[in-house]
């Protein structure tokens, strides 16, 4: 038997939609009411179909809205018989409910022919509200096989897009959905999932938008899974979209905006904004440190006090929204996300710079039992050493203790060029003499900055008891030759030689 897409085509499958309801639908549960979908094509009062079976396949074709040549083999013209052509027949009198016709003729149908009639009535100019009628009965005598619900799905499909091309109310769509579920057409992605993709593929951003709040305002059920057990949503769909595009403002404002209008957004959609927030921390620190870049080599101007308020403030704004996300999410989720919620805040902290915050986030971690990785101590440890908070890195430091050389040394590397980065060199020598005290060899890079930065301090303010000390410890371990110190006392003009 040939596949149902042999003959069904997404791009051939194009209903006519509006919103009256066949006159036998008065009796039908509430649930399959919300919409429904007929065409613009009359029913004759007399049939045009003739007895031999030859003549109904040529008059079948004959329906102009009907376009049969495109999915109708020359196999299925020898599997059309007539209790299918009756089929087609009854159910286009609309004078009784299609499930007693099909009943009826049960015995008379082939499963190909069933999924013809799908076909047939998924055409432009036919009754669409029949095809999910005619699934529904199939549904519920137990012959919807694989072929038949991807055959459905895929005419399910096209008449969402069709909707969207035609930019028609996101109301329709939905309904549209309402319908789908109701019949029980159960296909193996997310349908809600789909539509915004079929949105936002077709560059119809506030479409999807407005999608996602109907979604919400009607409260419609999503069974996605975010891969990690977390139940996903339509609002945690779009902001992930938004993410892919590098919008992650947009992104953060939308699930902020959502649940600022009296909806209710899933604890997904606030954890998928505070990624969205550290992303754009972190593309604001890049675009920072090549202004900085820039404006060292002398290509443009460094900020005034004007904008560097305004870039204090985006950064600050920034962090409050990931604040916000964070509380919603402690007080609607439960606390099996406290650790996911903690980490992201650490990693927002880090993206800003923000040293006790960013250490404080790594305790709380601790506490609800998530632990942090080791670099993201060291992290931590060189932001608050460039900032110089001396209590918190001697906090920090109390981990590496108990640790292996291997991890010390590379704790401690990070210590130093926390230092460095800050322009704390005598604290920097002290971490360099430490690290060969307990027998680690600093890199050659960190030594010849640090001296650097030593020299240049004692052209400042003449101070040369760090760099004397430094010098003769790091000629202890040979890892410098002799050195010969030059100073020159302007007052007295008198120079001193030294070799160290």
């Amino acid at each position: 038997m040939a596949s149902a897409y042999a003959f069904t085509s997404l791009s051939k499958v194009s209903p006519v939609f509006s919103l009256k309801k066949r006159y036998w639908n008065s009796c039908m549960k509430p649930c399959c009411m919300v919409s429904t979908i007929t065409c613009n094509y009359q029913t004759p009062k007399k049939p045009n179909f003739v007895v031999a079976k030859a003549t109904k396949v040529r008059e079948f074709r004959l329906f102009k809205s009907v376009e049969l040549d495109q999915y109708v083999t020359s196999d299925d013209e020898e599997e059309m018989g007539e209790g299918f052509f009756e089929a087609i027949e009854e159910l286009e009198r609309m004078t009784r409910e299609p499930s007693d016709i099909l009943e009826e003729m049960n015995d008379r149908l082939s499963a190909r022919e069933l999924q013809l009639v799908l076909v047939y009535f998924s055409q432009e100019g036919r009754d669409s509200w029949c095809a999910l009628e005619v699934f529904e009965w199939l549904r519920k005598e137990n012959r919807v096989d694989k072929e038949t619900m991807e055959l459905m799905v895929s005419i399910m499909c096209s008449w969402v897009k069709k909707l969207i091309e035609g930019e028609q109310d996101v109301g329709d769509v939905v309904d549209l959905l309402v319908d789908m579920d109701c019949v029980g057409l159960k296909p193996s992605f997310s349908m809600i999932e789909k539509v915004i993709s079929l949105y936002w593929d077709m560059g119809n951003k506030e479409g999807a938008v407005s999608f996602v709040k109907e979604v919400l305002r009607r409260g419609i059920a999503y069974s996605g899974d975010d891969g990690e057990g977390q139940k996903g949503g339509p609002t945690g769909y779009l902001t992930w979209k938004m993410m892919v595009d590098g919008n992650y403002r947009n992104a953060v404002k939308l699930v902020i905006h959502l649940r600022e209008s009296g909806l209710k957004p899933e604890i997904y959609a606030y954890l998928i904004a505070m990624t969205a927030v550290v992303k754009e921390l972190n593309e604001f620190s890049k675009a920072l440190r090549k202004l900085k870049g820039y404006s060292r080599s002398g290509m443009v101007t460094e900020l005034d006090a004007e904008n560097v308020e305004l870039v204090e403030k985006y950064q600050s704004d920034l962090l409050a929204d990931g604040v916000c996300l964070s509380s919603w999410v402690i007080q609607e989720g439960s606390p099996a996300l406290y650790g996911v919620v903690h980490e992201r805040l650490l990693a927002m902290y880090i993206c800003a710079g923000r040293g006790l915050d960013a250490e404080r986030q790594l305790w709380e971690m601790k506490l609800v039992g998530k632990e942090a990785d080791g670099d993201l101590y060291d992290i931590v440890l060189a932001i608050c050493a460039s900032q110089k908070e001396a209590s918190a890195v001697a906090r920090l430091l109390t981990r590496i203790e108990v640790t292996g050389s291997m991890r010390k040394k590379k704790s401690l590397s990070w210590l130093l060029r926390g230092y460095i980065k800050g322009g704390h060199y005598g604290e920097a020598a002290e971490t360099l003499i430490k690290m060969l005290d307990l027998g680690l060899s600093p890199d050659y890079l960190d030594r010849v900055a640090v001296m650097q930065g030593l020299r240049k301090r004692i052209q400042q303010w003449g101070n040369v008891e760090s760099y004397l000390k430094l010098c003769k410890r790091l000629s202890d371990v040979n890892l410098i030759g002799p050195s010969l110190l030059y100073l020159y006392i302007k007052k007295y003009k008198l120079w001193i030689m030294k070799l160290l």
